[in-house]
């Protein structure tokens, strides 16, 4: 394998094959970084319009260092892992306060940053600063793995390190911008999971997996368990004006400060889940409700446990709950609140607009 006859094969097939995307419309570092932790488990399709949206809202790094976070959930919801925006965020108000504004240029100085990995680091030096630095992702792992012919486990981090240090030779007297692009381009676009078009790659002559035909069986990972359910009861609990009761999360934790219908796990043989339910309002809350009768069920996956959400109607008893974690909204004020993907569900089919 040459390596120079590989770099110039896999960075001119991207200078003509790459994707017209809006984050490659200028090497801004900001934008570029805002599209990375986008695309974080996220498929490019879907992170498009949230990047329009979210650039419009906050196109700078001090835009985004002064919003509020509520706003900046809002613009986030739908996109899911809500711990990237929150260090996103976090991580600029650092730029803004320790940097002038300016995203830094050096590995030391960006990695320090908050939800920084060594991935987002390099991808943003590489890319937008034109630096020799390894980028290494999922694909890039297929990728490398396929062309190498590379059996270890790429869920290891031992795995990862050997791919960086292949890519720092890579980058020696080349466009690290053009390259590790080309790379990730190559992943989502030729050398896919499953199937992969070989027969049209820009770099089959060099891929010694498809030179022994076992291009399909790599890369080598361990599978994940299967993800956990749990079985949860929320009401959609209204008031005398017709309002409708939501709850903030806790600051910490799954989907921090994210706002919710109330809600609970529920254990079978421990009584009904409306009994459950009233039982953990009461208790929890001091909150008085009759649990009526089932108007939804809700399934929602992620990566590590499954929630099997039942919605029931409800009934307040007594005079309004009032706290500053619970809030009363119609169905005008509960858009200024981000939720969940499996709450947005509740919303679309029981708050009609006034």
């Amino acid at each position: 394998m040459r390596k120079n006859t590989l770099q110039q094969d896999l960075t001119t097939w991207f200078k003509y094959n790459q994707r017209d995307l809006p984050w490659r419309e200028n090497q801004d570092p900001y934008r570029i970084w805002v599209s990375e932790v986008m695309l974080q488990q996220t498929r490019v399709e879907t992170v498009i319009p949230f990047y329009h949206r979210f650039i419009e809202k906050f196109p700078t790094v001090e835009a985004l260092a002064s919003a509020d976070e509520e706003h900046v959930l809002k613009a986030w919801e739908g996109l899911g892992y809500y711990s990237r925006v929150r260090n996103l965020q976090s991580a600029v108000r650092e730029v803004s306060e320790n940097y002038n504004g300016v995203v830094p240029n050096t590995s030391e100085e960006i990695s320090s940053l908050k939800g920084v990995g060594p991935y987002t680091a390099g991808a943003i030096l590489s890319i937008a600063y034109d630096q020799p630095e390894p980028a290494v992702d999922g694909n890039v792992m297929r990728v490398l793995s396929r062309i190498y012919n590379i059996w270890d486990d790429v869920s290891k981090q031992k795995t990862r390190k050997n791919f960086e240090e292949i890519i720092r030779e890579l980058l020696i007297d080349t466009d690290p911008s053009m390259f590790n692009q080309g790379l990730m381009e190559l992943g989502a676009l030729i050398c896919t999971p499953r199937s992969p078009s070989c027969e049209t790659c820009p770099v089959q002559v060099h891929c010694l997996a498809y030179e022994k035909g076992v291009q399909a069986e790599l890369p080598v990972k361990k599978k994940k368990k299967a993800p956990k359910p749990k079985k949860m009861a929320a009401v959609f609990l209204k008031n005398e004006n017709g309002e409708v009761l939501i709850h903030r999360r806790p600051n910490t934790g799954l989907l921090a400060r994210l706002w919710e219908f109330p809600n609970h796990e529920t254990i079978e043989k421990a009584g009904s889940q409306q009994e459950q339910l009233g039982a953990f309002l009461q208790q929890e809350f001091n909150i008085k409700a009759i649990i009526g009768h089932e108007i939804q069920q809700v399934e929602h996956v992620f990566s590590h446990l499954v929630w099997n959400i039942t919605i029931y109607e409800g009934e307040l008893l007594g005079e309004k709950f009032e706290d500053e974690d619970f809030h009363w909204v119609n169905a005008t004020k509960i858009k200024q609140y981000p939720f969940p993907v499996s709450h947005q569900k509740i919303i679309a089919q029981n708050i009609k607009e006034e």
